[in-house]
């Protein structure tokens, strides 16, 4: 899972984003509304935690112009502005929840589960399914016709944006960003190297399923038996 932290105070910013990747989310982080826009105009994070006063797009701002753009990616509010009219407000310009600083982290996690809980927001992470394959996000478990494995991490992360766009043909920038992030210095080496881990997992478990090279372009994930 991926979230967008955007937060102008700086120790705030570093401090949530360090126990964010200790509880095991991939995180990007900014500190003004102008980075967040570019951020989630790339469309590749689950969540959003949004302070609601930062500067040259306000937190507020922000939310209506995406949520009027189309975006439903679920957006957690952190504010210090607590009273009830500015909850209303929040929820109003489409947050999904509403938490007033100071907060413990725990709290923090109960919230993201909560609205990662919710039908809309939680579309694709049960059980992604293609050809004779099955992914289990929650388990890391790739199962099909010839047996089941467990993936790592990233290769579970790698192959969730397959199985998310099948038949469609993903650039290489694109699955850089989608599980490594916008602001990586990851050498596209290392994507190769888990394009080789996760077509090793398919040959292991699928009769039908594997990445097809598209040349100058990236990849994409194909189904033998409906070629």
């Amino acid at each position: 899972m991926r979230i967008l932290l955007v937060e102008d105070d700086k120790h705030l910013l570093e401090t949530l984003a360090y126990q964010l990747a200790a509880a095991g989310f991939d995180t990007d982080a900014c500190d003004n509304g102008e980075d967040a826009l570019y951020y989630i105009e790339e469309n590749i994070h689950d969540l959003i935690l949004l302070d609601r006063m930062i500067p040259l797009i306000d937190g507020v701002a922000l939310l209506k112009k995406i949520r009027s753009a189309g975006n439903k990616t679920p957006v957690i509010l952190l504010t210090a502005l607590g009273e009830l009219h500015d909850k209303i407000t929040g929820l109003d310009s489409g947050a999904d929840d509403y938490l007033v600083k100071p907060f413990a982290f725990e709290e923090l996690l109960a919230r993201i589960r909560s609205v990662c809980r919710r039908p809309r927001a939680w579309q694709d992470i049960k059980t992604l399914t293609f050809g004779d394959l099955s992914y289990s996000p929650d388990e890391n478990r790739l199962t099909g016709p010839l047996g089941s494995c467990t993936l790592s991490k990233k290769e579970g992360s790698l192959l969730s944006v397959f199985l998310q766009n099948p038949s469609q043909t993903l650039p290489r920038a694109t699955l850089l960003s989608k599980v490594w992030g916008l602001d990586t210095d990851v050498e596209e080496g290392n994507l190769d190297n888990y394009m080789h881990f996760v077509r090793r997992r398919l040959k292991s478990v699928s009769k039908c399923v594997s990445i097809k090279t598209v040349r100058g372009i990236g990849y994409h994930l194909e189904d033998a038996s409906h070629v």
